[in-house]
């Protein structure tokens, strides 16, 4: 094999060695931001899983115990402005759902303690927002 053959394959091998490194770190960079990406939405998926439950805990208080100490709806506030700040982490269709859910408690809230079609109604979205966050949860890589 001549000098100039065995330089070619030398240079070959080291272009491949480079491209190989490349396509390894590109990988491995690809990977980290999906991992992270994953971790923040399992981890704000199950805050926003506590926080709706709470929220629903809240509401039966107030409405089938009637207390406006342990059910008050300024908690409720509270727990509903959480979620709707957690969800975009959690992704756009649970976004989506905690604006819902914000609308749905905003024209409610004052006819909870009474009127039990309030109460579903509120119930029914915090149902369809915990649907949408399972959604997000299996969905991912």
């Amino acid at each position: 094999m001549s000098y100039a053959s065995k330089r070619r394959l030398h240079a070959f091998f080291i272009a491949f060695s480079i491209l190989l490194s490349i396509i390894g770190f590109s990988y491995n960079v690809w990977r980290l931001e999906v991992t992270e990406r994953n971790s923040t939405v399992r981890t704000a998926s199950f805050e926003l899983l506590k926080e709706l439950s709470e929220l629903e805990q809240l509401i039966y208080i107030l409405h089938y115990d009637k207390n406006l100490t342990d059910g008050s709806p300024r908690r409720g506030w509270i727990k509903v402005g959480l979620i709707k700040d957690l969800s975009p982490l959690a992704g756009e269709e649970v976004e989506v759902m905690s604006l819902k859910l914000m609308d749905v408690w905003s024209e409610n809230w004052t006819y909870i303690e009474q009127s039990q079609q309030a109460t579903d109604t509120v119930i029914a979205t915090i149902d369809e927002t915990r649907s949408s966050i399972n959604k997000a949860l299996t969905s991912l890589h």
